[in-house]
């Protein structure tokens, strides 16, 4: 995925700029960029953060960011942001973009005698290629719209121009983008808690496919908010911070609430309640509070030197690295009957090895709880789970084991009230190696975030979400 900040201040703006870009760490974890205008020109670096932290990265050149406006953004795809010259003017751009017909569109610029210059390993850059649509555009607006006409995916983007920021939300509004406010000026971020330490306060949410500009006069609407809104549910279920609040909704909160919906289905006897850190955390407090059964730490993350922001992208390494960063506390787990609160089951791999660490220090039963529906279909609007294949996913992979083919009757296996969805949970179940294993439902999910189902992305639980 990935996440952005920018700043329209009175002063100069890099430390704001810098700690506001970190505190989006949680969001990507290959590429870092940072870029400030200084009423002249522009200055920027680009640097890869695979294996190092984002301020490791960038703490020694911050003298080198002149200026009072700047952008930057944490990716987990292509290096940004990145600077254009165009019969627009100068601008530097940033996105949280996942373009599905990429080479389509690299045909119809070339088409149209326009080049790219920012090749990665032989890959045309997918930021490069929203800006050069938005130069086929009379105006920024014009190009913004041509990009929301054409991607196919989604895309949401911040653009430093010489007079002030202009930010573009994804069409249907899948990744959020809101403004902060203090007596300096405006920040603009993928996520409210990122400025929060920085002393601003929210003012302002942009809508779905909204386009404002932000100068120290104010925020400007450019065009107004799409009629239709589909925000990716898994914000709160997993990607989001804990203090950050989406559409007025607290991602913590959210996730209390999903441990609260499970919790009140689940009647199994235990001696106590835990959570896969740090997204099953909020979960698991959830379903201890309404069971009144004790929250106790049977898993421990290792924050010191195992933290996401440096996570390798290679999924051997990643699952490497997710053992390696919990620890079992055999003290709490031995002998014990225990529920484990997690916000997914991907591949199944992490959770299956996890599960095998807990017998081994002694727990007696395992119960894993899981606050998302399973996942049955890949995403085309995000870049969740880094999935190529559908068969990457575990439940669709024990779908093919018991029916042949992947996507036979898949309708069904969206459907808990199904014996097809409790044969896929028992066979899930039997995968992982617990004791047993249970889903929120979506209605829960959705009464968890409290915001109308036709509000929400959710087709990677049932493959219903519209658009492109």
């Amino acid at each position: 995925m990935g996440g952005f900040f920018g700043t329209v201040l009175n002063r100069p703006c890099v430390q704001d700029l810098f700690y506001g870009i970190d505190y989006h760490s949680h969001l990507g974890t290959k590429r870092a960029g940072m870029a400030t205008h200084d009423g002249e020109r522009f200055h920027r670096s680009i640097h890869d953060i695979e294996n190092t932290y984002f301020r490791t990265k960038f703490s020694d050149e911050l003298d080198k960011y002149l200026g009072n406006r700047g952008i930057g953004v944490i990716s987990d795809t292509d290096a940004q942001p990145i600077i254009v010259n165009s019969h627009l003017g100068k601008f530097a751009i940033c996105t949280v973009a996942k373009i599905n017909n990429m080479d389509e569109l690299v045909d119809h610029c070339l088409e149209n005698k326009q080049h790219f210059a920012e090749l990665s390993m032989g890959f045309t850059n997918p930021t490069e290629l929203v800006a050069l649509l938005i130069t086929q555009g009379e105006d920024f607006v014009d190009g913004i719209k041509n990009v929301y006409n054409k991607v196919k995916g989604s895309c949401s983007m911040l653009i430093l121009t010489e007079d002030g920021i202009i930010a573009a939300r994804d069409y249907y509004g899948r990744t959020p983008i809101v403004i902060g406010k203090n007596d300096d000026g405006y920040v603009l971020a993928s996520e409210s808690h990122s400025y929060i330490n920085l002393d601003y306060a929210t003012c302002y949410s942009i809508g779905p496919g909204e386009i404002v500009k932000v100068t120290l006069d104010g925020v400007q609407q450019l065009l107004a908010p799409s009629p239709k809104k589909q925000v990716c549910s898994f914000l709160w279920i997993y990607y989001g911070f804990p203090a950050s609040d989406y559409e007025g909704v607290n991602v913590e909160e959210a996730r209390y609430n999903e441990g609260r919906e499970m919790g009140k289905q689940d009647y199994i006897d235990l001696d106590y309640v835990s959570a896969i850190p740090d997204s099953g955390i909020g979960m698991a407090l959830g379903y201890s509070n309404v069971r009144k059964i004790a929250y106790m730490r049977g898993v421990v993350k290792y924050t010191p030197t195992w933290s996401r922001s440096f996570m390798p992208v290679n999924q051997s390494q990643r699952e490497h690295v997710a053992k390696m960063k919990l620890i079992p506390n055999r003290a709490l787990l031995e002998g014990k009957k225990v529920a484990f609160c997690d916000d997914s089951i991907v591949r199944g791999t992490q959770l299956r090895d996890n599960v095998k660490m807990l017998y081994d220090y002694g727990a007696k039963e395992v119960h894993v709880r899981i606050s998302c529906p399973p996942l049955l279909f890949g995403c085309p609007f995000l870049n969740f789970s880094a999935s190529k294949n559908v068969l990457e996913l575990i439940t669709r992979r024990c779908i093919k084991e018991m029916e042949g083919d992947d996507n036979r009757n898949i309708e069904k296996y969206c459907d808990p009230t199904t014996p097809e969805y409790a044969n896929l949970v028992e066979l899930l179940r039997k995968h992982v190696g617990v004791d047993s294993l249970k889903f929120n439902t979506l209605e829960s999910v959705v009464r968890a975030i409290g915001l109308p189902k036709c509000d929400l992305c959710t087709h990677c639980f049932d493959g219903s979400s519209y658009g492109h």
